[in-house]
């Protein structure tokens, strides 16, 4: 049977945990910092005489190839789909204890509304947590669909952007266009330019100067998500997760690996080939068309995405009492908390107000800082946890969803 993490003993909501959900986590946001730091080095911004003028811009074309097949897109389909069972664990516990699940459920969603505005706005760009929030609410609206109706929605939703990818070629109409007109306005007020763009962070010794490009930073953001179709591809994989989580699948991991195995298998066979080609549409500037590329994700990024998380559940089942399965289920059990402190760091490494090593460290040393900020927060996640319950964003989302104050110190008997 699954490890399962002891009850917690606290005067208030119950629940139990389970390891491979927090092992998942733990495995999604190395990949989340991985995809992330590029753009926080401002390595992502460089031109490519520039990029191509770093020492190790062969190693660098080489990793960018490596990260463009087997990260770009499958570790934020791995978080969305736990967003999706951790919705169904709310509701399933919720409805045990004879409370609202749904009243609860939204005054999540609202504190993280404000979670995610705040590291929007004061923190990175680049946020995906006012996204999660915002169509995180529109969950409650499929919790009676059958199982097969959640299905059917979800494919619907995650099919939906190669239709609007169709429609605005076959148009010219695209929703995009008034955040992208915002988004250069606002870069005008400041004097951000295309010239400067990749050096502004740098150069900013102030955190006025951060403030200004996170403003016009955040039109970007809203530019990217209605460019990119990324509300429907969240909430369809937000209602799989919704789907795998009624199902108890995380529960009843022995029961289930048939079913895992074959999730495993034809997520490889088909995301993996497809993820070189959707690769090299996206190094090669989506030469066959927006249409192609859009297409070309679906079929590579969520297969894919979705066989990480059943080969990882199928490695935790052979191997179930190896450390690194509690290595992993540390940052994953404050998520939350290490996903902002990944912004943090890469501010305090690559930003004028930090150390500014941002656009002159190649991808390769990029990389590497990330793979060592993880492992820092996995050392920092365990010291944490041997004395605390939660992480202290977690405790503190906790508290202001349930109106009451929760003790966060673990007792003795419970410590690691």
């Amino acid at each position: 049977m699954m490890e399962e993490q002891k009850q917690i003993n606290i005067s208030g909501p119950v629940r139990r945990r389970y390891l491979v959900l927090d092992l998942l986590r733990g495995f999604a946001l190395l990949g989340i910092i991985l995809a992330n730091f590029p753009e926080f080095s401002l390595w992502t911004f460089q031109t490519e005489q520039t990029q191509s003028d770093m020492p190790s811009a062969g190693v660098d074309r080489v990793l960018q190839w490596l990260l463009a097949i087997f990260v770009d897109g499958k570790f934020y389909t791995l978080f969305s789909l736990l967003f999706g069972i951790g919705f169904s664990i709310i509701i399933s516990n919720c409805m045990e204890r004879g409370t609202n699940g749904r009243r609860v459920f939204y005054r999540r969603m609202a504190v993280l509304v404000v979670i995610g505005l705040l590291h929007l706005m004061l923190l990175w760009s680049g946020d995906i947590l006012l996204l999660y929030a915002l169509m995180g609410m529109l969950l409650p609206l499929f919790w009676k669909c059958s199982d097969k109706g959640l299905l059917r929605w979800a494919l619907f939703f995650l099919l939906l952007p190669v239709v609007v990818e169709t429609f605005r070629k076959l148009t010219g109409f695209s929703l995009a266009a008034f955040p992208y007109d915002a988004w250069w306005a606002k870069c005008g007020e400041y004097g951000i330019t295309e010239d400067n763009f990749g050096t502004w962070l740098r150069d900013s010794n102030s955190y006025s100067g951060v403030h200004q490009f996170l403003m016009q930073g955040a039109w970007e953001r809203l530019w990217e998500f209605v460019d990119g179709n990324r509300y429907f591809k969240v909430l369809g994989l937000f209602l799989f997760g919704l789907y795998v989580g009624r199902r108890r699948v995380y529960a009843q991991l022995e029961a289930k690996k048939k079913q895992i195995r074959r999730v495993f298998l034809l997520g490889m066979a088909v995301g993996l080939p497809l993820s070189v080609v959707y690769a090299w549409s996206s190094l090669c500037g989506h030469a066959w068309g927006r249409v192609a590329h859009t297409a070309l994700y679906t079929m590579s990024v969520y297969p894919l995405g979705f066989s990480y998380a059943a080969g990882l559940a199928l490695l935790f089942l052979r191997r179930q009492h190896l450390w690194v399965w509690k290595a992993l289920a540390m940052p994953g059990k404050m998520a939350l908390t290490n996903y902002l402190l990944h912004s943090f760091s890469g501010i305090v490494l690559f930003y004028g107000v930090g150390f500014g090593m941002g656009a002159s460290v190649s991808l390769a040393a990029t990389e590497l800082l990330a793979i060592a900020v993880y492992c820092a927060l996995l050392i920092l996640s365990g010291l944490w946890l041997r004395f605390f319950q939660y992480g202290p964003v977690e405790w503190g989302w906790r508290m202001l969803t349930y109106g009451r104050i929760f003790s966060i110190r673990k007792h003795k008997a419970d410590r690691l």
